[in-house]
């Protein structure tokens, strides 16, 4: 069985909104979610980006922005940034859920910090966990936490989900749309960016605004990724990248993990699970074209999305790559998108 490193997952987020039940839904597994232990370990689920996220508060009005989604065109309404001060608790809980994961396994989960240890993991069947912070609301100002996240682990971060932060803005959940939908990074955006070279900590430009992904691309001394994002010339969301990002990406030698989530999938837009293979395989070509075979891989997004029903959870994986197969993808190529891009990536990306 091919081995998978995923590019984004949210299972922290089940753990953070359910903390009592986490024996049930990680380790014995519950059949619920995108991702538990066994279903993990079944699957051939190598690894992958485990996101510290903050929910937003909830919105009375979440069922029928859903709703909206499944018959484009639609503008969600971004919610309120997260201060500081709210978000570092949650943020420190999701962390220790992590933590508790890696004890809790038994060895069969690790937590690394380094390409040396990504590539042991991958090699002996460890399932490879990187700590990524998706929107950085928990990093002050003067950065002095991301430090301090640097050193418990953090390797990932993107400073935006969708909402604002204090260091830049990221796109609304729109169709059709293009990612140029605000200003750019901040003067905190910007010693974000440089801080994160200099640690090694990857900086994520999915759900980051054009304005923003292009101060990135000036100031970072680093590969250009995106670990769950799609091309908007298949699917014109808000969320996709446009040929011109693409082209960018693959001129720092950074890559792109392919989205599962049907939204950004499907070229009408709709949030519908009635979706097949092919609209995975029409980006999946298109990434390639525009990145070249180097630099694309799978940024599922489980846990956080409505995937394609024949793909469903993480047991839909090896399932996945038959496809891959049979569209005409040889073995050297598949191995590439399911984990030796992304292993080069993190080696460039951590130097070392």
């Amino acid at each position: 069985m091919t081995p998978v490193f995923d590019g984004h997952n949210d299972l922290l987020l089940r753990l953070l909104l359910d903390p009592a039940r986490r024996d049930q839904i990680f380790l014995t597994g519950e059949g619920k979610g995108h991702l538990d232990l066994p279903r993990m370990k079944a699957a051939g689920f190598a690894g992958g980006f485990f996101a510290i996220y903050l929910p937003s508060p909830p919105d009375p009005d979440d069922a029928a922005h859903h709703k909206s989604m499944e018959t484009p065109p639609y503008r969600l309404p971004l919610p309120e940034a997260i201060p500081f001060d709210q978000a570092v608790p949650p943020a420190l809980a999701a962390m220790g859920h992590l933590m508790w994961m890696e004890r809790a396994s038994g060895g069969a989960v690790k937590i690394v910090r380094d390409a040396d240890a990504l590539d042991a993991c991958l090699a002996d069947g460890t399932i490879a966990a990187v700590m990524h912070m998706e929107g950085a609301e928990a990093i002050d100002e003067s950065l002095d936490a991301l430090h301090v996240f640097h050193a418990a682990g953090l390797r990932s971060l993107g400073p935006v989900w969708s909402r604002p932060t204090i260091f830049g803005h990221g796109v609304p959940f729109a169709y059709p749309s293009s990612p140029d939908t605000g200003p750019g990074l901040t003067d905190a955006g910007k010693r974000l960016v440089r801080d994160c070279n200099a640690l090694g900590v990857m900086l994520d430009l999915s759900h980051l605004n054009e304005a923003g992904f292009n101060d990135v691309a000036a100031l970072s001394d680093a590969p250009l990724v995106a670990t769950h994002s799609n091309a908007h010339a298949v699917t014109p969301s808000s969320r996709n990248l446009t040929d011109r990002q693409l082209a960018m990406i693959r001129e720092t030698g950074g890559m792109v993990g392919l989205n599962f989530s049907v939204s950004f999938l499907r070229p009408d837009g709709q949030r519908i699970a009635q979706t097949g293979w092919d609209v995975m395989l029409r980006h999946l070509d298109h990434l390639i074209e525009a990145l070249g075979e180097d630099h694309v891989g799978l940024g599922s997004d489980y846990d956080g999305c409505l995937t394609p029903e024949i793909l469903g959870d993480v047991t839909g994986l090896p399932h996945l790559l038959d496809a891959l197969s049979r569209h005409g993808y040889d073995r050297a190529l598949i191995e590439k998108l399911a984990h030796r891009n992304w292993q080069s990536v993190l080696r460039r990306t951590w130097r070392g």
